[in-house]
């Protein structure tokens, strides 16, 4: 059985008065599966190519915490899986953002993220 399912790509926007930005993750909620999780993959040569000066291991950081938040650790502990996708996923003018929120069906969460990932990040 499918069900649906919400995710929206995390990127890197290094400078953020230019605008260009790269994809370096995805974030996926499934409500109905209790399924919230974030992969994320850095390709140092890419954001070098960019933003030569970005600081590569805090942006490491950075990415880490967020599976650390999806899995409830810190300020996150309090909040229920769909506030947390939501709180990820709002709108910010940072370094780490978000894009739009889509939606879909699937059977296996997991399976669809990786195969998310594959597809628009890596």
């Amino acid at each position: 059985m499918r069900h649906p399912f919400e995710y929206a790509l995390i990127r890197l926007v290094p400078r953020i008065e230019r605008g260009e930005q790269i994809n370096v993750g995805v974030l996926l909620y499934c409500q109905q599966r209790d399924f919230l999780a974030a992969r994320t993959h850095l390709d140092a040569d890419r954001v070098r190519a960019l933003a030569p000066d970005v600081d590569l291991p805090e942006v490491a950081a950075v990415l880490g915490s967020w599976d650390r938040t999806c899995a409830g650790d810190g300020p996150a502990t309090r909040m229920r899986l769909g506030e947390r996708f939501h709180w990820l996923a709002a709108p910010r003018s940072t370094m780490i953002q978000t894009g739009p929120v889509h939606t879909g069906l699937t059977a296996d969460p997991a399976a669809e993220l990786e195969r998310l990932m594959a597809a628009l990040v890596r």
